[in-house]
């Protein structure tokens, strides 16, 4: 596991009507504060990486479709530096991966159906200062190969 990152396996709470999900609690262990709350939808093969922030969290939960989340730690003095790991996340396994700043990370859609994913950051979007730092999905030195040949 890479420092910092967390994983909370969520659980359905169904009945006739259909099902709750909780996932994002202000009593979780990793919980930092609420910024904002948006969804984003990956096509399918399409590739949303990478990326980074120098102050905010991420808390990434897929809701439909099936996605796999990767996550690197290029961080300077982190003991997990150069470690990459990944997640595969559908609407049936559902789970919360919290990553910590300085992590980069992005997901990819696997299949034929769009992946949704809803992500509760720490840190509201400035748009004349975006905390947002990009590599390219592709060409890069990070010891993790995406399936999906189409990037952004």
């Amino acid at each position: 596991m890479i420092e910092g990152v967390k994983v909370k396996k969520l659980k359905k709470i169904a009945d006739y009507r259909g099902f709750l999900m909780e996932m994002l609690r202000d009593d979780d262990d990793f919980y930092v504060k609420f910024g904002q709350v948006y969804m984003t939808v990956c096509n399918p093969g399409i590739v949303k990486a990478w990326h980074y922030h120098k102050k905010q969290s991420d808390n990434f939960v897929i809701i439909r479709g099936k996605g796999r989340i990767g996550l690197y730690d290029g961080r300077e003095g982190s003991k997990t530096k150069g470690k990459a790991m990944e997640f595969t996340v559908d609407e049936n396994n559902p789970i919360l991966v919290f990553i910590p700043p300085g992590v980069l990370h992005g997901y990819e859609t696997i299949g034929n159906e769009p992946c949704y994913l809803i992500n509760c950051v720490t840190e509201h979007y400035d748009y004349g200062h975006p905390d947002e730092h990009r590599v390219d999905p592709f060409d890069n030195d990070i010891p993790f190969k995406w399936n999906n040949k189409k990037g952004g």
